[in-house]
């Protein structure tokens, strides 16, 4: 049975894209940032969520040996750990741009 295509032109599409061009020299990358990118790319994903659970387990611990303020400051490590892991992961799918 032949497969029907719901929209004819997607394989055409699929073909002729192309990025958008980068038009103002103000929105390029610097080569700085690359450095970063390609860097950033070596450090496996899972070390941030490591990093983010060892966060949270020191705050506990520092919580319950009654250091609260010392708790409170390692406990805002977790959410910075993640997002870099995010934008780990994001550099190593797209790329540096």
């Amino acid at each position: 049975m032949k497969r029907l295509d719901i929209n004819p032109a997607s394989r055409k599409s699929l073909l002729d894209y192309r990025a958008a061009p980068i038009l103002r020299a103000e929105h390029a990358e610097a080569g700085f940032t690359r450095l970063l990118e390609q860097q950033a790319a070596k450090i496996p994903s899972h070390v941030f969520l490591f990093l983010s659970l060892g966060a949270m387990a020191a705050s506990l611990f520092l919580e319950l040996s009654r250091r609260h303020e010392a708790s409170q400051f390692v406990g805002m490590w977790a959410a910075p750990f993640l997002i870099m892991g995010v934008y780990n992961k994001l550099v190593k799918i797209v790329g540096p741009q």
